[in-house]
């Protein structure tokens, strides 16, 4: 009898146990998942909106794309200066300038005038970005240069130099406000710069 009892004691032990179990499971939270977030890039309307909230002004651009850019561009062939551009032009536009510079050689041992040729010059510039400090100006060039040496025939008779294609493109020459960039076009034979200037236009006087 007394056997019996403490096996009957100990299965309600062992009930109460499992019911006791249960319920903590019924009422524990569930395990949290795995998450990575990855923050996205602010985007200017959630930049804006946090700098609203900061109560903060947000900084200026450096370089505002607005505006028009008065830019010069000098032509220098072994250190002298052989033709300029200029213009007015609005950011986010382009301008293009072709200069003709036609020539004509002696020829030949009796020094005759051969064929003449014209030397086109094209220069298209076109302003990115500009401020007060400094403008950015991509620029595309094409050339028509002569050699700096004539040939001869093998007795000695002049031949006209050989005229020769020359194609440059700058995609953003930083040129700050009243200062001088240099670009060196062609190194040797001949040495061919650009020396640009640029500032941005005061705005125009309203009525």
């Amino acid at each position: 009898m007394t056997l019996w009892k403490t096996a009957l004691s100990t299965a309600l032990v062992a009930a109460c146990a499992l019911a006791a179990s249960a319920r903590a499971q019924e009422t524990a939270p569930p395990a949290a998942a795995s998450i990575t977030v990855t923050n996205p890039a602010p985007t200017a309307a959630s930049a804006a909106a946090a700098v609203a909230a900061s109560g903060t002004s947000a900084p200026a651009s450096p370089l505002a794309p607005q505006g028009v850019v008065n830019w010069t561009l000098e032509v220098d062939r072994d250190g002298q200066k052989i033709d300029s551009f200029e213009g007015s032009t609005t950011v986010g536009q382009a301008r293009t300038d072709t200069h003709h510079k036609v020539v004509t050689h002696n020829v030949g041992c009796k020094d005759q005038p051969a064929g003449s040729i014209d030397l086109q010059r094209t220069i298209t510039v076109s302003p990115l970005q500009a401020n007060a400090s400094a403008a950015i100006l991509a620029i595309d060039a094409q050339e028509t240069l002569e050699n700096p040496v004539a040939p001869k025939t093998t007795d000695g008779c002049k031949l006209p130099p050989q005229p020769r294609q020359v194609s440059a493109s700058h995609p953003g020459l930083n040129v700050p406000a009243g200062q001088w960039v240099t670009w060196t076009i062609v190194d040797h034979d001949p040495k061919l710069v650009y020396r640009v200037r640029a500032n941005l236009a005061p705005p125009a006087a309203g009525p």
